[in-house]
């Protein structure tokens, strides 16, 4: 094994959970060149983990000759952590020797040679855990367990990055951030919630940065309290600014969402508010890292076990998200 692409072109929750097989492989093939294939905007995320030796973005790609592609791509295997057609089809056309993908893809019936078969819908393995299925072609025996998965990401380290301006001055180890949204990749605890968390916070003097897009921010920017101890970041931050603040401060709060997985890998406190029906609860989701948590209204709640839609999400209270935020 001289090089060896691990494709998953999905979203930063999702990426930052593949980062325990990637270590895997590593270890596995010290000498290796490890590339992950995935979007562009995951860049920042694959950069601070040391693991990796190059990023390939699919935009990237796209934009390439024909020749060029077949050219980019060339490896000794492939793991479509990630179903995508295109790339499969791609990655056969190039005679990459081993192309491996789950089973349960048509395409990948004439596109990998390699198909194993798994389910991640109803399987009770945290996320991190059913990806090291697709690992089983290169050696793997048994999926490890998640307390062994925590290590596999302690090489997790942010880039430096100078943040804007409007950050000077705050005490971003006693801050917190609070994160409303997830652009409907999850459900959410309403933003009233959020703003009433805020008003705790800024009676105990703990400054509140809110983060988000700009326009998720205005979806929420004018029901934020007026204080000065409440710094609104929605849409100033590039992702490795992001990633570089929440590297600083003492927690997050969010939904199932890109910045909790962050949180996690750079073992602040991390957060997570969940339903608890499957397969999105926190079994399934939850941060890796180790100070990460997670709070659902009820874990036997009779909707979610039924699978239905449910907002039970919304009940949790806001003291016991201040009493986990809280509790040192």
């Amino acid at each position: 094994m001289n090089k060896i692409i691990v494709s998953r072109t999905d979203s930063i929750g999702d990426v930052a959970l593949t980062l325990p097989m990637c270590a895997w492989l590593k270890k596995r093939f010290p000498t290796a060149v490890l590339i992950f294939l995935g979007k562009e905007y995951t860049r920042q995320i694959i950069a601070s983990f040391s693991l990796i030796d190059e990023f390939i973005s699919e935009e990237q790609l796209l934009k390439m000759t024909p020749t060029e592609r077949l050219e980019a791509i060339q490896s000794d295997a492939i793991i479509h952590v990630f179903p995508n057609k295109l790339l499969a089809l791609l990655a056969k056309k190039a005679k990459i020797p081993i192309r491996v993908g789950t089973s349960h893809r048509a395409f990948h019936l004439f596109t990998c040679n390699k198909r194993v078969s798994f389910t991640r819908k109803k399987s009770a393995l945290h996320e991190s855990q059913l990806n090291f299925n697709l690992l089983r072609p290169f050696g793997l025996e048994r999926i490890p367990e998640i307390f062994d998965i925590q290590k596999l990401v302690d090489d997790f380290r942010p880039i430096p990055a100078e943040l804007p301006q409007f950050m000077e001055g705050v005490n971003l180890l006693n801050a917190v951030i609070l994160h409303p949204k997830s652009k409907g990749s999850a459900q959410e605890w309403p933003i009233q919630s959020y703003v009433a968390l805020c008003n705790v916070l800024i009676e105990k003097n703990i400054p509140v940065l809110f983060t988000g897009t700009q326009e998720e921010g205005d979806q929420f920017r004018h029901e934020l309290p007026k204080n000065p101890l409440v710094i609104d970041t929605t849409g100033k931050l590039s992702l490795i600014q992001l990633i570089q603040l929440i590297s600083k401060v003492n927690a997050l709060i969010a939904c199932s969402t890109g910045p909790y997985h962050i949180a996690g890998l750079c073992n602040i406190k991390a957060i997570g508010l969940f339903s608890s029906r499957k397969p999105i609860h926190p079994g399934r989701w939850h941060a890796l890292g180790k100070n990460s948590h997670w709070i659902t209204f009820d874990d036997n709640c009779v909707s979610c076990k039924k699978g239905n839609k449910c907002s039970c999400i919304e009940l949790i209270p806001v003291s016991q998200v201040e009493r986990l935020l809280c509790n040192e």
